[in-house]
């Protein structure tokens, strides 16, 4: 599927957004993390809180001078259902914030976690994902250090939401940014792309389909420090979430104003979630991931990135997948299987709502 040609769940979602959008009114499309939710936060969020550090738009907003910057992401998750293969809402939570916080370059310190719940849920639910959030904060090395709870009627909060926010601080030396880019500067990804968002979909709407493909959340934040503590020169860093692979390259080509290019040959994706991809007519470049992460480096220490990335369980796939052209058009341009090349573009709406 290319870009200019959308699904036809892309284009229901359009539609809708767009008859939404002209009463003035949200629809679940914008939440999408794409082109929808870009023009919901630049029509009507950041134009009465916008700043220098909320302008970037960046996993995690850094304040402070060397030494002593501190980065800090909040997230909300309300992903349906509560559990899926692989993980739950849970350690989505944690996996999500403490990612956030690791592209950032920041060493995570603490989260937060807030927690609504909705009258009627059953308590073994609420143990059991209590359960899943503090093995995930233990495999990251981090704690909750406060929180907040709140109780719901029936039918306001789809079982249970969770908001966490995290805290970290960022070591001396470590400046990851688009602006960094440069022209031959290597693009590498840490895994394979899509299983997340495939495994919940077939969970929630295909519960007869048999896979056997899993969540990928899992906490980057070890791995990753371990990388810059060896090559600080990188220079940006981040997980593709919502939007997926096709959203975070657009931006990171936008924001840089070079242009990107990858090559689909060359991007990892299992056999199993390109069937599922296949057969629910989505894009993979399109589906969220949730413990996968793009890291920009100079040509010459991408080998180096690479051994010490898969010397690491969450990084054994690691591969290159793309370069910084010499162009300045802020363009992201994929060199196909059958030689042709194809501009990205972030999807426009929903396509899988409630993944994350």
């Amino acid at each position: 599927m290319t870009a200019d040609t959308p699904s036809q769940s892309e284009t229901l979602n359009g539609q809708a957004a767009a008859f939404a959008g002209r009463r003035g009114r949200i629809a679940l499309a914008h939440g999408g993390g794409g082109q929808l939710t870009d023009q919901l936060l630049q029509h009507h969020i950041l134009p009465k809180l916008n700043n220098t550090v909320l302008g970037d738009l960046l996993d995690a907003g850094i304040v402070g001078r060397n030494p002593g910057r501190v980065a800090l992401t909040i997230d909300s998750y309300v992903v349906q259902p509560l559990f899926f293969p692989g993980g739950d809402i849970g350690r989505l939570a944690v996996t999500g914030t403490v990612n956030d916080l690791a592209v950032a370059g920041a060493l995570p310190t603490g989260l937060a976690l807030g927690l609504i719940l909705e009258e009627g849920l059953e308590t073994v639910v609420l143990d059991s994902v209590v359960s899943s959030i503090s093995t995930a904060a233990e495999e990251a090395g981090v704690s909750v250090i406060t929180g907040d709870t709140k109780v719901v009627g029936r039918g306001q909060a789809d079982g249970m939401y969770v908001i966490t926010a995290g805290i970290g601080r960022i070591p001396p030396g470590i400046q990851l940014h688009p602006a960094r880019l440069e022209p031959g500067d290597l693009l590498i990804l840490t895994g394979a792309i899509a299983e997340h968002g495939l495994a919940v979909m077939l969970t929630r709407d295909m519960p007869e389909v048999k896979s056997q493909l899993r969540s990928d959340a899992a906490p980057l934040n070890i791995m990753l420090a371990d990388i810059l503590r060896h090559v600080p020169e990188i220079r940006f860093m981040r997980d593709p979430t919502r939007g997926g692979l096709a959203g975070l390259l657009t931006d990171l080509a936008r924001q840089s104003g070079r242009r990107i290019v990858i090559e689909e040959a060359l991007i990892p994706i299992k056999p199993e979630a390109q069937h599922a991809a296949a057969m629910l007519g989505l894009d993979p470049l399109d589906i969220a991931n949730e413990g996968k992460a793009v890291i920009v480096v100079p040509a010459d220490k991408s080998e180096y990135v690479l051994d010490l990335l898969r010397g690491n369980p969450n990084g054994l796939d690691a591969c290159v997948f793309g370069h910084v052209a010499g162009d300045n058009d802020g363009l992201a341009e994929m060199w196909t299987h059958i030689g042709g090349r194809r501009l990205l573009q972030k999807p426009y709406g929903e396509q899988l709502p409630r993944i994350c």
